[in-house]
């Protein structure tokens, strides 16, 4: 069967993720326990605040790795991102998620693992103590954020499903639901959206499962209640309000691979050198600056990732 062809050329296209959605923890428990009852109500976005909102989350550490620079302002890093399922421009997520659910939530974990299984939210956030790490974030469009990311490694997660010896990537799937995501219900790309890591990658300590954000509970607009974190590779890599995980053997086929091959590629690692068809990407512009700056390869974070791409071509886009 013939597959669709998407209404939006690739010319028109923006990509990827950055941030904001309202949401409840009903209140986490007393002194770090993670438990008690979680809200079911609408998500209300909260655009034009100032100040984080939201219920406070309980954090273990926080751990600077952006170089010491101040993270972005809540009211930017809200209202200010791409989120599609709610419509292709950046203050759509915070103006349209309001009739937004993110309770109950579950996380499937399916394929080449020994322990396949169905994670309600509140045992998932109860697998390692979370902790506010500070990451740079880049956007394929050349703007960046500093971004106060709440959650734990993704390799708390995969160790506990014990992977079988064929699993040598990962595939998220997020939630399709175009009565609660609008944007779906326009054919940008194919739905439900969905983005891949290679085993190594998934298991790297920078990567994150985040539940939080200013150490508050993740708000809609920005992928609430759980999303994927990877702060080397351009946001688009970075699936949102994620319902399944599936281990495969085989190198899986990305939502914004399939839509322009020729301008996101499988690994959509931060790259000066490598421009993209339509703009550069040597200079970056930090959101909240009026200067550009040079972009950093691996986004900054070269030092921890470099190594898992020795002998592919920098120059290329895979």
């Amino acid at each position: 069967m013939a597959r669709w062809k998407p209404d939006l050329k690739e010319g028109a296209v923006t990509p990827e993720s950055i941030h904001l959605r309202r949401r409840e923890f009903l209140r986490l428990g007393a002194a770090g326990a993670l438990g008690a009852a979680l809200a079911g109500l609408p998500d209300a976005a909260l655009a034009g605040g100032d100040d984080p909102s939201g219920e406070a989350l309980p954090v273990s550490r926080r751990v600077e790795m952006a170089g010491g620079e101040k993270p972005t302002p809540w009211k930017s890093v809200t209202t200010y991102n791409n989120f599609y399922e709610f419509g292709t421009d950046k203050a759509d997520p915070a103006q349209r998620v309001g009739t937004f659910r993110s309770r109950p939530w579950s996380l499937a974990i399916e394929g080449e693992v020994k322990r396949p299984q169905l994670l309600a939210l509140e045992d998932l956030i109860k697998l390692a103590p979370l902790e506010e790490r500070i990451y740079r974030h880049r956007c394929v469009e050349a703007w960046s954020m500093v971004v106060p990311w709440l959650g734990f490694p993704l390799a708390e997660l995969v160790k506990r499903v014990e992977p079988t010896s064929r699993a040598r990537f990962l595939v998220f799937q997020t939630l399709l639901d175009p009565a609660q995501m609008p944007g779906q219900k326009n054919r940008v790309i194919e739905w439900p959206y969905t983005e891949g890591l290679r085993m190594d990658e998934a298991m790297n300590p920078l990567t994150m499962l985040v539940v939080g954000l200013y150490g508050r509970v993740l708000p809609g607009q920005n992928g609430a209640p759980i999303r994927v974190v990877i702060p080397w590779k351009y946001g688009f890599k970075g699936p949102k309000s994620i319902v399944r995980i599936r281990f495969v053997e085989e190198q899986p086929r990305t939502s914004w691979a399939l839509l322009a091959p020729t301008e996101y590629g499988f690994y959509g690692n931060v790259n000066p050198s490598l421009d993209h068809p339509r703009w550069s990407q040597a200079k970056e512009r930090r959101i909240g600056e009026f200067l550009r700056r040079d972009t950093l390869p691996f986004n900054g974070y070269a030092a921890q990732v470099a190594g898992l791409y020795a002998g592919l071509d920098p120059r290329k886009l895979y």
